[in-house]
Parts: C-alpha cells; structure tokens; sequence
C-alpha cells in the first residue's frame, strides 16, 4: 500500500503509522534520523545500480553503512519504506511490489523509532520491541547488541556491493564461533579459518556498552576475548564487521576532530582478526582468501589480491573471480609438443597450497624447469631446496610472503616465437 506521507528528514522522535520513505535520484531521498543524528534509516544510492534500505553513520562523510534490507535486490527511484496504518514495515519497489518486510507479526504495533544505539525498532505502546534490526544483522554488529546461537553475519560481496558475498562470521547452534569462506553462492560454510572451539559451552557474542567484544557461556562467564575496547565510547563511533575482502575487524572513527585523540578522521581496526588471511585460508576446496589462479599479499591495510605474470583479472572490478592466462594453453598434441614456444617467468616468496599432482626430490630447478615444459598439464612448478612440485590449473590458495622461500617458476607463452611461426 503506498501512503502520501513522505518525510525528507524526521529527526528523533517516534514514527507513527501510516509514515513513509521514498526513493529519490537527486540524493534527497528521506531518513528517519535518531535522537542525537548519530544514525540514520532510509534510503541510499548505491552507485547507477539502485537504492538500498540501510541503517547507517550519518554524521560522518562517509556515511558507512551498517544494516540492509535488500541487499541481494536494489530498487529503483519511487521505491518506498512504508510503515502501514496497520503496524507492517515493508519495503516496496516503484510498482508497489513488495521486496521486502520485517517480521513482527502486525501484533499491536504502536511506532517504529531509530534508536541512538543504531538500532532501527518496531514496537507496540508499552514499548516492547516486536521487531529490531539488531536481531537481523546484515555484516556489521554495534555496542549493545549482542548474537545469538546461529546468529550469522555474511561479507558483503565487494566494497561496494551489498549483496551476500564469500565469507562468514557465526556462532553455531553448538556454541563455536567460526570464521569461515561460504560454498558461494551458496551461503553454508565452506573452510573455517577462526574458531573459538568452545562447542557445547559458547552461549552468546556480546558487544557491551564499553566497546569490548566477548563471547560467554550462558553463566555469563567469558569465554573468548574478541577485542578489548581501548578507546573513549563518547569520542568515537564503534563497529565490528565482517569485511568483503573476508577480515573481521573492530573499528573506530572519531565523532569530531577535537575528540579524534590524534586519530584520523576516518575508521580505524583496533583489531583484524585474522592477522593474515592469506596464509590463514588454505582449503582443499575452494579458491582462497582471493579468487582462482591469483596471489594473495598482506599488510597493514589488509589483503591484496594480483594475478601472476601473463594472467590478467577476470573482472578488475571483482577481483575475488580470479585470473585468467592471457595466452593459449600449451597444446598436448605429442606431435607439435610447442617446448620452444614457452618460458618460465620466475618469482621469490609465491606459492599456491594444494592443487599439486607430482613431486619429485633431489632434483635441479632446470630439471624441474624441463619436466613441466614437457608436460603440457603443467602450469607452474615450484622448486625449493632440491624439490619440485608441478600443479594444475586452477591454482588456488595462492599467497606471497617473505616466510614461504623457494621459486614459483610460471609457465609463459614466448610471443616472439608465437608471432614468427
């Protein structure tokens, strides 16, 4: 049902019934604001793709986002946010087709409010929430919410695209808290790469008003110290999201430049967990912290994923695809075995886990260069002290790091030889 009543901004107080938001291209699109303007519950504009229903920071300029609604299904210009005459919270496209709506049953409800926590209620006239969007995280949790047994947050699929992607943070049914890749784009857990290992006694993820994060057992008890809050609550924002590039991180932001504590105005990891996602991800099955046939780096400001020399990105824009050759494959047809057609790119500290189908020890690196030259299902072969290993496509796990040692030696096609044939 679509309502007259649309608002560009209310700011604090209750939103009563029969109030509405609505989806607009010139970035007026309306919000219902908490108290302090601290957050916001609207619409925002998620690039030329559509409109997004988000709770977000809404005095800093960045205006991150840490609740969704429709993620996985953004609407166009004239979608509206409508809180019905009879209690119902739904969401409904520009030809009034329902997208989404939050379940609270339609039981008494009085208001819905956007709360200074963050979070965004439904709730009936003795104030008792029937719906939060705290008991629906999307990738992100805040100080005074806590999860739940299968409580699960998803990554977001890249940096600006709000759709479920790879990654997972969820404390299970038998009380362990996990950090695992997803079997995209299905979304059950894959590799765990964190676990609190606490089965049978993890009862719940408690962000507390001081800013610290713990998991407990249904005493109470502490269990698991996630990040132990070190900065001033009433100076700085506080979030705790799983990243798309796969990386928990607990985060601050100054709320002004007086308050930053010589902290740049912008957010901050308090922690990272974990510390190295590159080396942490190394399951059999799937393609690793970055996509099939690629390498994965980490620093300070977390992973990096390139492709190895002669292979470029399937999409520069989702790098988590992986790479693909930029060259034709080595043909194995014995009789135009193409050898002198290839090379081998060399490159220190890089690795790829798994994937390996021969080794052999005790053996030179021109050896181990010869023996996957003269296999044409040898793509790269990696030579450490006196060992070789051949692997297949398509590499996964792939990683650089000082720590590894050896040489990958990267099958390459030789253009001059190509182009003179």
């Amino acid at each position: 049902m679509s309502l007259p009543c649309s608002i560009l901004a209310q700011s604090s107080g209750n939103i009563s019934l029969a109030s509405s938001l609505t989806a607009l291209n010139d970035d007026n699109s309306s919000s219902w604001t908490s108290p302090s303007g601290d957050f916001a519950f609207g619409f925002r504009r998620i690039g030329k793709d559509g409109f997004l229903l988000a709770i977000w920071f809404n005095k800093i300029p960045e205006k991150t986002i840490i609740w969704s609604a429709n993620g996985d299904n953004l609407v166009q210009q004239g979608s509206q946010c409508v809180l019905t005459s009879e209690g119902r919270l739904t969401l409904n496209d520009a030809t009034g087709m329902q997208i989404w709506y939050a379940n609270s049953a339609n039981i008494e409800v009085s208001y819905a409010a956007m709360l200074d926590s963050g979070n965004f209620v439904v709730a009936n006239r003795m104030s008792i929430n029937l719906w939060e969007s705290f008991d629906e995280p999307t990738d992100t949790i805040l100080p005074t919410q806590t999860l739940s047994q299968n409580s699960i947050l998803f990554a977001r699929y890249t940096a600006t695209n709000y759709s479920r992607g790879r990654f997972m943070f969820t404390l299970q049914s038998d009380g362990n808290l996990l950090l695992c890749t997803t079997r995209f784009p299905l979304e059950t857990k894959n590799f765990v790469y964190g676990a609190t290992m606490t089965m049978y006694t993890g009862f719940q993820v408690i962000f507390n008003q001081s800013g610290s994060i713990y998991l407990t057992a249904q005493n109470g008890s502490i269990l698991k110290m996630i990040s132990s809050n070190t900065v001033s609550m009433q100076n700085f924002y506080q979030k705790a999201t799983v990243e798309h590039d796969g990386v928990l991180r607990h985060s601050v932001h100054p709320k002004t430049a007086a308050s930053s504590a010589g902290k740049p105005m912008a957010w901050s990891p308090l922690i990272s967990e974990p510390s190295n996602i590159c080396s942490r991800i190394v399951g059999a099955i799937g393609s690793g912290a970055c996509g099939y046939n690629s390498l994965c780096s980490y620093d300070d400001k977390g992973p990096t994923c390139r492709c190895p020399y002669g292979y470029t990105f399937i999409d520069p824009n989702d790098v988590l695809k992986g790479c693909k050759q930029n060259f034709v494959s080595q043909s194995c047809d014995e009789s135009l075995p193409e050898t002198e057609d290839f090379y081998f790119h060399e490159m220190q500290n890089a690795e790829w886990f798994d994937g390996d189908y021969e080794q052999f020890t005790s053996v030179t690196e021109d050896w181990c260069k010869q023996n996957c030259l003269a296999d044409c299902f040898c793509v790269v072969a990696i030579f450490k002290e006196g060992d070789c290993v051949k692997k297949r496509i398509p590499l996964s796990n792939g990683r650089i790091d000082t720590s590894i040692g050896g040489t990958a030696l990267i099958k390459k096609v030789e253009y001059t030889k190509r182009s003179n044939a």
